[in-house]
C-alpha cells in the first residue's frame, strides 16, 4: 500500500495533467462502450424481428424498403399488390406460412396492420387479456402501443390516414379493442392489429361520400356513421346531415394488399422462389436476411468509423500518459536517486511508475464504462419513447471483457518506457549532477 500511496500522491502534484488524461480515456472507453452496446442490441433486435419471415412479398421497387416497411415497419410501402397474384404463391407447396399485410393507417405514431391472427404466430403473441380480431372495426394492440395510449378492452379510437400522426382522421367509423398483447420485446408491440376487412372496409369510400356498393356515409343523429341506401339519399339527405367521405386517394380496393410475409416449408425454396416471383413484372421477392445483412453492412460502416475515431482517443490518452509520466520521471530524478539509498530496489521504483500508469487507466477506463453505460440507458429510454426501440445500458457484452483488459494495457504500455527507465537510473550518477 505504501507504493501505491504514492504513486497517487505523485499523480496529486499534477492535477491539471492527471484530469486531462483521464478524461480522454474516460471519453475513448465511453465511445468504444456505447458502439458496443447499440451495435449489438440493434443487431439482436433486427434479427429478433425478422424470424420466422423467409420472404417478404411485395410490389416492384427497393428491396430494402419492402422489407423496412412490412416487416420493422420503419419506412414507407412500395405500394399495393394484388391479393389474388399473392394467394398464388401462398397456395404454393413450398410455402408453410402467408400473411398478408395492409398498411396505410395509423394512431399516433403506432401504426394500424390489416391482417389475420397467423401474425401472432411469427411473434409469439400471446393475448393478456381479450380475444383476438373476429369482425371488422375490432383491434388488437400491442404492449407498447396500450401502455402510451392507455388502450383498454372496449376503448374506442379512430385511426388517421398515412403512417404518421397528422394525417386525415377516420372519426366516422372508429376501431374497438378486443385484446391487448403480452410484450414480447419485438416490432409487434408497437403494433395495432386488425382483420384485412377492417382496412377495406374503412377506405371502401369514395371522395364524395359515397361507399363503393351504393351508399352515402352520413353522421346520424348519435354521431355514428351510417350508410343510407343509393336511392333513397336524395330524399334523406339534409344540411343537418352532412356527408362524411373520404379523399379519393384514400380509397383501396379490397381485392388489394400492402404485402404478405412468407415462411418456407424447406430451405431449399429460398434457391428457385424469389427469382420465380421477382419474374412476374409486378411482384417482387424480398429476403429479410439479405436485406438486413445490407442495412447492418451500412451501419457497420459508420460504427466502425465512429469505433475508429474513439480507438484515436484512447491512443491519444496513453500518448499523454507517457508524456506526462516521462516529465514527471526527469522532475522527479532527485526523489527517485534519493530513495535507491534510502533502500527502495531497483524493481520498486520501477512498480511506482508502473503505478502511476495503471492508476490514470483504472480510474479513466472505470468512469468511461460507467459513462457508456449510463449513456446508452438514457438514450435507450429516449428511443423507447420516440422511436419503440428498446435498448438498455444495463447489460455486460463479451467484448467489454476484451475491451477492458485492452484498455489496461494500454495503459502499462504508456507507463513501461518511463518505468524502465526509473529501473535504469544511476542513483550516484543523479546526485553527483544535482
Amino acid at each position: 500500500m505504501t507504493w501505491l500511496r504514492l504513486a497517487f500522491a505523485n499523480l496529486c502534484l499534477s492535477p491539471l495533467s492527471s484530469a486531462v488524461n483521464v478524461l480522454l480515456m474516460t471519453l475513448g472507453t465511453a465511445s468504444i462502450v456505447l458502439l458496443l452496446l447499440a451495435g449489438s442490441q440493434l443487431t439482436e433486435r433486427m434479427a429478433r424481428d425478422a424470424r420466422g419471415i423467409d420472404l417478404v412479398l411485395g410490389a416492384k421497387g427497393s428491396p430494402i424498403q419492402l422489407v423496412l416497411s412490412a416487416v420493422y415497419h420503419a419506412d414507407t410501402p412500395t405500394g399495393n399488390i394484388p391479393l389474388q397474384a399473392a394467394q398464388r404463391w401462398a397456395a404454393d407447396p413450398r410455402i408453410a406460412r402467408a400473411v398478408p399485410l395492409s398498411l396505410g393507417d395509423s394512431y399516433g405514431e403506432f401504426r394500424i396492420v390489416g391482417t389475420t391472427t397467423d401474425i401472432l404466430e411469427i411473434y409469439d403473441a400471446t393475448l393478456i387479456e381479450g380475444r383476438p380480431w373476429k369482425k371488422s372495426m375490432e383491434a388488437v394492440v400491442g404492449a407498447a402501443t396500450a401502455e402510451a395510449q392507455s388502450l383498454g378492452l372496449g376503448a374506442r379510437f379512430a385511426s388517421s390516414h398515412g403512417l404518421a400522426d397528422g394525417g386525415p382522421v377516420h372519426d366516422y367509423r372508429p376501431y374497438e379493442v378486443v385484446g391487448v398483447l403480452a410484450p414480447t420485446g419485438t416490432v409487434i408491440d408497437r403494433l395495432v392489429l386488425t382483420s384485412l376487412d377492417s382496412v377495406w372496409d374503412l377506405h371502401d369510400v369514395d371522395h364524395v361520400g359515397q361507399s363503393r356498393h351504393g351508399g352515402l356515409i352520413t353522421l346520424s343523429n348519435s354521431g355514428r356513421p351510417a350508410v343510407q341506401d343509393a336511392q333513397t339519399t336524395s330524399a334523406n339527405t339534409s344540411p343537418s346531415t352532412p356527408s362524411v367521405g373520404l379523399p379519393e386517394e384514400h380509397a383501396r380496393d379490397r381485392n388489394d394488399i400492402t404485402a404478405m410475409l412468407l415462411s418456407y416449408r424447406s430451405p431449399i425454396a429460398a434457391i428457385s422462389l424469389p427469382r420465380l416471383i421477382n419474374a412476374d413484372p409486378a411482384l417482387q421477392a424480398a429476403a429479410p436476411a439479405i436485406e438486413v445483412s445490407r442495412v447492418l453492412q451500412l451501419l457497420g460502416i459508420g460504427l466502425d468509423g465512429l469505433e475508429a475515431f474513439a480507438w484515436v482517443l484512447i491512443v491519444t490518452a496513453g500518448l499523454s500518459v507517457f508524456a506526462a509520466l516521462y516529465g514527471s520521471l526527469h522532475a522527479r530524478q532527485r526523489d527517485l536517486a534519493t530513495l535507491r539509498c534510502l533502500g527502495a530496489t531497483r524493481g520498486e521504483l520501477m512498480l511506482s511508475m508502473l503505478l502511476e500508469g495503471l492508476l490514470l487507466s483504472v480510474v479513466g477506463v472505470t468512469l468511461g464504462f460507467l459513462l457508456g453505460h449510463v449513456t446508452m440507458e438514457l438514450l435507450g429510454g429516449w428511443l423507447q419513447s420516440a422511436r419503440g426501440i428498446e435498448l438498455t445500458g444495463w447489460r455486460w457484452l463479451p467484448a467489454e471483457t476484451g475491451l477492458l483488459l485492452g484498455l489496461f494495457a494500454v495503459g502499462a504500455v504508456a507507463a513501461a518506457i518511463p518505468a524502465v527507465q526509473a529501473y535504469r537510473n544511476d542513483p550516484a550518477r543523479t546526485l553527483a549532477q544535482s
